[in-house]
């Protein structure tokens, strides 16, 4: 990766943190599961694994706070993460691992960095229209609020969005994971702005680029994939659609030409590894509510996230047999 690395600094100005002690630094924020950049300055002061890991000296200074968050902009400016991903799972160790015939797809809620207070109507002034300070108290009951008339003052791309029926409406996006059934790995992964058609259609985008082969390949999914037409189009791109049947209240596009099969089965099963990959990036690395605001710059830290979980299992995967 280095001519990517290059291409991102001119050569000019003051001498700035190389790009791989980033990446070293910020893997080390997502496996120790640390809450900020000040919090990961101070450990790289007194930690000598820390500093082993980074490259950085016994006595060399550690980099100030601030001027690490700056230089790791850059690296979010050159869909480095998305790189990294496919640098990880193109070594000739992991691609062993990995299927070409069999994958799983899922999403999951990222909450936003913005508050339900920044919520505000499109029209209304910058202020909100009412005193008391940055942070003044405020009162929605009985109040309408939706994504037509509403937007966030804090992070525009972020829309309000509900599980489920009883559950509370959040600020979020969504992050879509692509997953190899042979050794759980995720091998893509997107994100975007919560809709009811944003899974299926991330889903055919992540499936598109392994479809094109002459034998047919499987992807399992959950109910809530279960529609006619994200079934047909996978049949049109040569993709076995192994999603779950959804019959409460309806007719499911499922029937017995697929769920007939013995692979069927052993999808359905497997399928459910992915909310292993989506339990660790949102617990350990951090991801349950992102710090960056934009979806470009979540979208880069959840893709960093999903390579971060496979270089925990790869150790695992890769180790000799006894």
């Amino acid at each position: 990766m280095s001519n990517d690395f290059a291409s991102l600094y001119s050569g000019l100005g003051r001498p700035s943190i190389a790009p791989e002690m980033l990446l070293r630094a910020m893997l080390l924020q997502a496996f120790y599961s640390v809450r900020s950049e000040r919090q990961l300055m101070e450990r790289l002061e007194f930690d000598l694994l820390f500093r082993w890991f980074v490259g950085i000296g016994v006595d060399d200074p550690v980099w100030d706070h601030s001027t690490f968050s700056k230089n790791r902009d850059r690296l979010l400016d050159g869909e480095i993460a998305a790189k990294f991903l496919a640098a990880i799972l193109a070594q000739p160790r992991v691609k062993r691992l990995l299927s070409t015939e069999h994958f799983s797809v899922d999403g999951t809620l990222i909450e936003a960095w913005a508050s339900m207070k920044s919520f505000r109507p499109k029209n209304a002034p910058p202020d909100g229209g009412e005193g008391g300070g940055r942070n003044a108290s405020a009162d929605f009951k009985g109040q309408k609020r939706s994504n037509e008339t509403h937007r966030s003052t804090t992070d525009p791309d972020a829309l309000l969005y509900r599980k489920g029926p009883g559950m509370e409406a959040k600020l979020c996006f969504i992050g879509h994971g692509l997953m190899e059934n042979r050794s759980g790995l995720l091998v893509d992964t997107r994100l975007t702005r919560v809709s009811g058609h944003a899974e299926r259609l991330a889903a055919l985008d992540m499936i598109e680029g392994y479809a094109d082969r002459p034998m047919a390949i499987t992807l399992g999914t959950d109910k809530g994939y279960d529609a006619a037409d994200f079934v047909e189009e996978l049949r049109t791109m040569n993709v076995r659609p192994h999603v779950a049947q959804n019959t409460s209240g309806r007719r499911s596009a499922i029937d017995r030409r697929t769920t007939r099969h013995p692979g069927y089965a052993v999808s359905q099963r497997i399928r459910k590894r992915i909310e292993e990959a989506f339990g660790w990036t949102k617990t350990v690395a951090g991801m349950t509510r992102t710090k960056l605001r934009g979806l470009p710059k979540v979208d880069w830290a959840f893709t960093f996230a999903a390579a971060a979980y496979n270089l925990v299992r790869l150790p695992k995967l890769l180790a000799e047999p006894a």
